[in-house]
Formats: structure tokens, sequence, C-alpha cells
């Protein structure tokens, strides 16, 4: 190939990609000086990538493959905008050779690594090989060509069991499987072919060795188109879920001194094997005492601010300026390690519910300031919407200080301070995490999300005297803000009077529990509260996004967001939903029953797993849907006879649609 059309400078860069990673290339692209061009499906017309570009492309319809993954429209719309290079982001064609080879005889540059080093190292069986040749050491298993069941299940029971089945083109936990014994292979296999297929158009597997009680550990890579390679220190992803990374942290606590040094070391001679140009990361698992190559990713990663914040190194400007045919401006002995950085996915996914993504209109996104330490790549904004088509990652927040207990603190409250409603959030279940004292202890494996998941999803707390008070505190500073008049007159104080006192009476429900009563006396003299027999002073100081409660000399920080009748408060005590009880009365509810089969999101039907009339045990699977993605099962919710599935392979089904009827057992 020739180097002046791989490598030259440019001036407009359009982002192959969506959410939070296209608009953290827009922002370094246009600190350089660079025009940028952003995509967008018909589902993203109003994203927020979409208004950060200077220009932008539809692509066309909401599904990926009729857009994100579209290789001709995407050089179609470099074409039309005069960009003269793609930068692929992360996910979707960024690790799709392709794609870069498309880029590259359209006259493009594109910011990553050749074809011919993505078909070496992106495949997870190709790479292993080269590996092994080499002299990395490899984690034992199969990644041959020939894919037939019976090769499949005889280099299974080679290797041993328990086994991973994963894509050899995959990455993000999809096409991934744990296997325990011979009889869960076969199905195990149909079922991540089938996900690999769907999500990287690939369904070649290969098998691993499962190591028991493993951890995750990755180096972040980079080189040049003038033979230098660089590492710059590893990462620590060992907290995942479903094989999803869920909290990512570098340096890893895990390493000293000189096991950071070897498994770098081997990370450099991993990239070299392919004279690798571009920003990689290199991914091992460890076993408590030895680290095995598992594969490289030859692209940016999701988590490659916490890299980053300990080095002080943009990555994604040297993507760039390697892109540029430029040299990288450090060698190896000049990239310090400075402190300690952790960062946390926030994903519009409900933990209560298995995970299940969220989707809707996001009503209210209030993130803390991007100060002391902490930092916020966000592809959302207030009023934007989640669709059911793409990853339902919202933001990463990722916190630096000098030690790792310092940085944990710092995530925590940032955490703890973020308030987005609209949607259901993963936020408390990530603050509940990173403060476990396992995770603070750093006596983790990648199965300890499932293994703690009751504890870290654990009910919220119920309201007690605070959030009683500040949900009258909430009601009443709502319905001052919306009187007119001057705000300090004493008229518009909420219930002054000159003379008399009055009484107002409320009732709040959490859920379908009982409700629970408060008063508020109001007039002459100072308003209270009275709960029981209690009677308690209060005042209120508003400020954005809620007030500041006084309680008896006590000042709370509260933040509220009141809907119609309902109350989201955030107290000292955690975040709390409540109902206003309607004072009129004629309030009614409609209960939809746990039994119902229906589809929770829009999606797919993958697979029917019962036939009709089939006796089913409580939890037998009886149809799949794929989700963002994601394949999500549908389980009987008693025992029973299935009487009817009212779907077929294929079908695009909308949410709340019933998918299948089934008779309870006695019936």
């Amino acid at each position: 190939m020739d180097r002046t059309k791989l490598y030259r400078r440019f001036r407009n860069v359009l982002i192959a990609n969506r959410g939070e990673i296209a608009c953290r290339v827009i922002r370094t692209a246009r600190a350089m000086g660079l025009r940028t061009v952003a995509v967008y499906s018909e589902a993203d017309r109003d994203a927020m990538h979409v208004a950060l570009a200077d220009e932008a492309v539809l692509l066309g319809p909401a599904r990926a493959r009729d857009s994100y993954l579209d290789i001709e429209r995407l050089i179609e719309a470099a074409r039309k905008t005069g960009a003269d290079a793609v930068h692929p982001g992360y996910g979707f064609l960024s690790e799709n050779a392709e794609f870069a080879q498309a880029c590259y005889d359209a006259g493009l540059v594109f910011v990553g690594p050749t074809a011919g080093m993505m078909n070496a190292m992106g495949s997870k069986s190709g790479s292993k090989a080269l590996m092994e040749r080499a002299g990395v050491p490899l984690v034992p298993g199969y990644h041959g060509d020939a894919q037939d069941d019976a090769t499949l299940a005889k280099a299974a029971e080679k290797v041993g069991f328990p086994i991973l089945v994963k894509a050899s083109a995959g990455g993000g936990g999809r096409g991934m499987r744990i296997v325990r014994s011979a009889a869960e292979l076969g199905p195990a296999i149909v079922s991540a072919k089938r996900e690999a297929k769907a999500a990287f158009g690939d369904d070649r597997m290969l098998i691993e060795k499962y190591v028991d009680n493993p951890r995750h550990i990755e180096v972040q890579i980079i080189g040049d188109s003038h033979g230098n390679l660089l590492s710059l220190f590893e990462r620590e992803c060992t907290l995942q879920r479903r094989h999803q990374k869920v909290i990512e942290e570098a340096p890893s606590p895990t390493l000293n001194a000189a096991q950071r040094e070897t498994v770098c070391a081997a990370a450099r001679k991993a990239a070299g094997a392919v004279n690798y140009v571009g920003a990689g990361t290199i991914e091992f698992v460890s076993d408590g005492k030895d680290v095995f190559f598992i594969e490289m990713n030859t692209r940016l990663q999701v988590e490659h601010p916490v890299t980053e914040l300990i080095t002080g190194v943009d990555l994604v400007e040297w993507q760039l300026r390697v892109a540029f045919g430029e040299a990288l401006p450090l060698k190896q002995d000049e990239i310090k390690l400075n402190g300690h950085a952790i960062e946390a996915r926030v994903y519009a996914e409900n933990p209560t519910k298995n995970f299940m993504p969220s989707v809707g209109r996001i009503s209210t996104w209030r993130l803390p300031a991007e100060t002391g330490g902490l930092r916020i790549d966000a592809g959302y904004r207030e009023d934007d919407s989640v669709s059911p088509y793409y990853d339902a990652m919202l933001a990463k927040m990722i916190a630096w200080a000098p030690t790792r207990d310092v940085a944990i603190d710092r995530l925590n409250r940032g955490l703890e301070d973020s308030d987005v409603r609209g949607i259901v959030t993963n936020i408390p279940f990530l603050s509940a995490l990173i403060t476990h004292p396992k995770v603070r202890a750093n006596a983790i494996d990648t199965g300890f999300i499932e293994r703690e998941l009751a504890v870290l999803t654990s009910a919220a707390p119920a309201p007690g005297e605070l959030e009683l008070c500040a949900a009258v505190a909430a009601i009443v500073n709502d319905e001052r803000q919306a009187e007119q008049g001057e705000p300090r007159s004493p008229w518009q104080t909420f219930g002054w009077q000159p003379v008399g006192r009055r009484q107002r009476n409320f009732a709040f429900r959490v859920g379908h529990g009982p409700e629970q009563k408060i008063a508020l006396n109001y007039g002459s003299g100072p308003s209270t509260l009275l709960i029981g027999e209690r009677e308690l002073a209060f005042a209120i100081a508003p400020k954005d996004g809620g007030f500041d409660l006084t309680l008896d000399g006590v000042k709370s920080s509260v933040a509220a967001v009141i809907d119609g009748h309902e109350l989201y408060l955030r107290t000292r005590h955690g975040r709390f939903d409540l109902h206003w009880v309607d004072p009129f009365g004629g309030e009614s509810e409609e209960h939809v029953g746990e039994d119902k089969i229906a589809a929770p999101l829009p999606g797919t039907v993958v697979a029917v797993l019962a036939e009709e009339g089939a006796r089913l045990e409580k939890g037998a699977p009886i149809l799949t849907l794929e989700v963002m993605k994601m394949e999500q099962t549908l389980r009987a919710p008693y025992a029973g006879v299935l009487k009817s599935i009212k779907c077929k392979v294929g079908d695009i089904v909308q949410e709340g649609i019933e998918l299948a009827v089934v008779e309870a057992s006695g019936e």
C-alpha cells in the first residue's frame, strides 16, 4: 500500500459512530482545528453527536445494519461532505477490515490500523495462532478454521470443562457463553452463533479453557508508522456482568511493579508481531499467578479515559496524529504513571429487573460538574431519547486521585450527586458496587457481580421522616416557584397570613404500599410539619435542582423532581420515588400481572424454545428476543401448560405485546 495514502494530514474527519464516543472524538478533533462530520440514523436525528459536529449526514433507518453498519452509505457520506478521513470510534465497524479497506480504496485516511493488521489481530482465533508463534502465553483452547459441531465438541472435550465458547469476531461479551458440561455445549453454541451473527455478521466460534475466579487485565498500546510502539500501562477490568465490563480502573491494583513490566512487555511483543499502527488493547486473563493472552482489540476501548488520566495523554489526539503520519511524541521511558483512575459505565437499564434495557425520553439530566478529579464523557442530554436499537450506555463517569481509595470515594460522590429521570439507570447499582467492602479490598474476580447481585440490587430503603418532610417541602417549593409577584414579598411566602393557623394534609405512597400521612401547619408564625405526634419546624431555601430543607435546626440538601403526582427525591439516605396521593380521591391504577409473557421492549424474536401444549416448570425458557443487540430469554412465570405462542422467529415485536400464554397447573 502507498503509505502517503495510508497516513497523511487531513482537515475534515467523519466519525462513523454515535453516542458518547462520537461526542468524545468530535471534542478532541475540533480542539485540534479539524472540521467534524457526524452521521446519524433516523432514530438519532436529534442526538447530541449530531448537534456537536460541524456537519451531519443521514445514513438511513434506525436499525444499525441499515445505517451505522452500511459501508457504502458511510463512504458516500464522506464524499458528500468532503471528509478526507474517518474515525470509527468503538463498536459498529471499528474492527471491520472490509470497512478499513473500503476507506483506503476511496482515498480516505482510516484512523486506525490497516485491514491487514485487523485481519491478523482482530480475529480471536487468528490472533491466537499468531501469538502462539510469537511466544506470547495463551489460554489452552481451540482456534481453528473448522466450525462443525463435531470439531467444536471434540475440542471442548480435549480442553476440559468448564470452557468458554466465544465469537471469533466478537467483543463486549456478545456471542460468549460459559459451558460447564457436554450437555450444555450444543445449545450454547447455537445461541452464541446466533448472537454473534446479529452483532458482527460473523458466527465463527473458538473454544477456551474457562479460568475459574479469573481477573481481566488489559494493556493499552499505540504504534506509529515510524516503527515506534508504546504501552501506556494496564487497566483492571475484572468487574464484569455477562462478560460486559462495568467498572474499569488503572493501574491494576492486583499487579506489583515487576508484574506490571512483564505484562506490558508481553503486550508490546504481541502488537509488534504485526508491526501495529494505531491505538489498540491487548487483553489478558489472570488466574492470580500467571497471565494469558486472550485477544487484541484493534481500536480505542470504551475505558480509555482511565489510561488518559494516569498518563496525561489524550489518546484520541494521538490517534489522529498517528493518522497524520506523525511520530509518537513520547518515548517509552517518558510515559509516567501518576495516581489512580476508576471509571463507571452509566447505562439505561434496570438492575432490579435483570438489567433490562430502559428506553424513553430523558426528562431530567443532572450530573455533577467536572471538578476535583471528576470527568464525565456523555452522549446524551436532557430531552434526548434512548432508543431500543443501540447499546444502552449513556455516559461514563471517571474519577482520578492520588490513591485508589480516594478515587473510589470521588467516583461514588459523583454517582451519588447524579439525577437522571424519565428512564431507569444503573447509577444506584454502580454506587453500591464500588462501595462494596470486597471491591474496596480488591477481593474480586469476574464472577463477583453475579455472586453479589442480590446485595447489589437490594430494595431501596423505605422513606423515613426526612423524606416525608422533603416530599411536602418539594410540593410547597414547586407551588411557591409557580406563584407570580415579588419573590421576596412575605405575601408570596407559602401559607403566610397575618393571623390564624391552618392545616394542610398530605399522604404519600411508595409502590403499592400503605399511605403515609403528614400534615403541614402554617399561617402566622413559623410553619411546622406534623408526623404522628411529632411536630417539626421547617424552612426551605430553593436552589438549582432542589432545595435546602432545615428541620429542627438541621439543614439537609435535597434533590427533587416533580412530575404530576410522582415525586423523586434524593436525600442523604438515598433515592426515593413517592406517589402523592390525590387529596381529592378518584385515583385508579391498572395492575399488569407478573405472569404476562410480553415483550419488555421492542425487539426481534430470534428463537422459540418450547412447543404449544408442553408442560413447563417455573422458569422454563419459552422464547428469546434480541433487544439492544443482546439476547433476552422470556421464561414461564409458574409451572403450567404452554397454551399458545403468538409470534414466530423473525417477528419484530413492540413493547408490551403478549407473546405467549401459560395456563397455570390446576386451572
